[in-house]
């Protein structure tokens, strides 16, 4: 029986995809390319607000679970789309974001967190809201080229179902499939050499959002924190390209091509999806490792998480050097 459920569940992501489409071309959602672009075709954006529908899908199908956090859900994925039609200020989209972050943080119950002592609170809220807020961004900025945003993510959300279903239920029973399920139909028309539409902020920065919810449903009864390594790759990517771009006096806000990824894909002249492909694979090996140690020494977590990222960076930094000294 609950075999037909997925299979209709899939189908009706497809159908809403579709749907999409024609609604984004007539009301032309288009990402146009321009000089810092990867791309050189026009294409649909904002194909993924199928991952923000795969979450009602589940709501209407299975059941609606975890208010707060559904709320959040859908204010952040409102402003991105609407962002993704006409650019909204970077003070509102940040307004949104921390908002629902706080809505999400609810959710999670990090209030209780700290035995009811108002600075602890306030300790426990103030950092979880910064590293919310740097993940959600540095996920939207890593969305540059064909395949990776999905791509990524679904290698992402199998290391949190093996999370869930080997260590600790972190969510309703089917919630993390028909999200992986809304990836395989986003991936369809996206992970290709032309890809029929790319995922938008509305996609990036829902799919972003899931996936904090998921790893906090994990950190708070656990204290793990270094399941945060499942986003090891698009962290150190993303960090250190903002860093190098803050010494460069730029405005990170500004779109550029300057992350790894974006240096392989331009001036490596590597084909975007071998690119995405490289980031999954990484990601996936380093998850593979994690979760491991997680069932079997489960006291070594935080020195594989500092051993990855050592070794992460030992890779990434003669990578980005001598990539970067190609764009001359």
């Amino acid at each position: 029986m609950i075999n037909w459920i997925y299979g209709f569940v899939l189908l009706l992501l497809f159908v809403l995809e579709n749907i999409y489409f024609k609604i984004g071309k007539r009301y032309n959602i288009l990402d146009i390319p321009n000089a810092r672009s990867s791309h050189h075709a026009i294409t649909l954006r904002g194909g993924g607000v199928i991952f923000y529908l795969g979450v009602l899908v589940y709501g209407l199908i299975f059941d609606f679970f975890a208010p707060w956090f559904l709320c959040g859900l859908t204010l952040v994925a409102l402003v991105s789309f609407i962002d993704d039609m006409h650019p909204l200020s970077a003070k509102i989209r940040l307004l949104v974001q921390t908002f629902s972050l706080l809505l999400l943080l609810l959710q999670l119950g990090v209030h209780e967190v700290s035995c009811g002592y108002v600075v602890e609170t306030l300790f426990f809220v103030v950092v979880a809201l910064f590293f919310g807020l740097a993940i959600l961004n540095i996920y939207n900025f890593m969305d540059g080229i064909n395949g990776i945003t999905g791509g990524y993510s679904l290698v992402a959300m199998l290391a949190l179902w093996g999370i869930d279903a080997w260590i600790l239920p972190i969510a309703p029973t089917g919630f993390i499939p028909v999200i992986i399920l809304s990836l395989f139909v986003f991936n369809f028309y996206n992970f290709r050499s032309r890809a029929k539409c790319f995922s938008g902020d509305v996609g990036a920065i829902s799919m972003a959002f899931i996936i904090l919810f998921l790893l906090g449903n994990f950190i708070i009864p656990t204290g793990h924190v270094s399941v945060l390594i499942f986003l090891a790759v698009y962290g150190i990517d993303g960090v250190l390209t903002i860093i190098h771009r803050i010494l460069l006096k730029e405005n990170i806000g500004q779109p550029h091509r300057k992350h790894l990824y974006q240096l392989l894909a331009n001036e490596g002249k590597f084909p975007h999806l071998s690119v995405s492909l490289i980031y999954m694979g990484v990601q996936a090996i380093v998850n593979v490792g994690y979760l491991l140690v997680l069932v079997y020494a489960p006291e070594r977590t935080l020195m594989y998480f500092m051993i990855a990222l050592v070794v992460l960076l030992v890779v990434y930094l003669p990578l980005r050097r001598k990539f970067y000294a190609l764009r001359g």
